[in-house]
């Protein structure tokens, strides 16, 4: 890829030979959608070796893919008075405990009652910049139906130090979870890539093939009729981790209506019992370990005396 351009140039390797180009494309860049590929390649804006192809062009070893992302249109994102549940603050972070249902940065059609628009609000517009306009502060996040700690960097100097910190895997993430079934083991180690869904861009899968490297650790902490109540500790920070993770192994997370198959939750619950508890980092300015706790959320707290 060519840095600080929106021009993207890939080559591709022996293990993507014969696939379509649109598909090929999808897989490599999880931010386009297979759609707006498709008309990229019918508007001839994408070229191999040098020659414009189409949508059916099956790509070769060695093959040198280019096209220009034409710049996205952003629209204001602007401040909204929304309460924060602040773990921990100082000039340069910000640690918060995000409810359930709340998105974390806006998206398309989506451009309010975010966690960017409420730290927006909270910090008067003092935030790092590098993830641009739509994603200001946020240098990781977790899903809208998972609870509890996430990072918001107040400045460039501190974001590109966490950065640096998730990059390295040092940053400290323990999960709580609620799986469907009975774990025998007390302890154990899921080590497996995770990527795209082959046939569903929607979803993520253990992926031999295109995934990236990814593992949890997970312990049990208490063992219910059919369910299990563990702790996962990330030792990397794939989307849907955790949830493809357990889902792989025959415990999907109770409540998660993507992953967990043909199981009904016979509880009223707004999608994964998955809560983000311990945050643990070097603070970036006085190099002093920082670790956060999230409280359990009360409907998993009270799901586990239920249980």
């Amino acid at each position: 890829m060519v840095p600080d351009s929106n021009q993207l140039c890939f080559q591709i390797n022996e293990d993507m030979e014969e696939e379509r180009i649109d598909k090929c494309l999808s897989m490599l860049i999880d931010s386009l959608s297979r759609s707006y590929i498709q008309k990229l390649l019918k508007d001839g804006k994408v070229t191999v070796n040098g020659v414009v192809v189409k949508a059916n062009y099956k790509v070769k070893a060695d093959d040198e893919i280019r096209f220009d992302v034409p710049p996205a249109e952003e629209p204001d994102i602007l401040p909204e008075d929304i309460p924060l549940d602040i773990l921990y603050e100082d000039r340069d972070i910000l640690v918060v405990n995000k409810p359930k249902g709340m998105v974390v940065h806006p998206a398309a059609g989506h451009y309010d009652n975010t966690l960017v628009n409420a730290v927006m609000f909270h910090c008067h517009g003092d935030l790092s910049g590098i993830n641009g306009v739509m994603r200001p502060g946020i240098v990781h996040r977790i899903d809208r139906d998972t609870t509890g700690s996430i990072i918001i960097c107040k400045n460039d100097f501190a974001h590109n130090n966490i950065a640096s910190q998730l990059k390295e895997h040092s940053v400290a993430r323990k999960y709580r979870a609620i799986c469907y079934g009975t774990i025998q083991e007390e302890e154990g180690t899921i080590n497996a890539p995770v990527g795209r869904h082959p046939s569903d861009r929607k979803r993520m899968a253990v992926n031999e093939r295109n995934g990236k490297h990814a593992v949890t650790h997970y312990k049990v902490l208490k063992r219910f009729n059919g369910y299990t109540y563990i702790e996962c500790m990330l030792e990397t920070g794939r989307t849907h981790q955790i949830r493809v993770h357990m889902a792989s192994i025959g415990h999907p997370l109770l409540g998660d209506e993507v992953y967990a198959g043909n199981r009904k939750s016979p509880f009223k619950l707004e999608g994964q019992c998955l809560h983000a508890k311990t945050l643990g980092f070097v603070h970036p300015r006085s190099l002093e370990y920082i670790e956060t706790d999230a409280p359990l959320p009360d409907y998993f707290a009270h799901l586990l005396d239920v249980l």
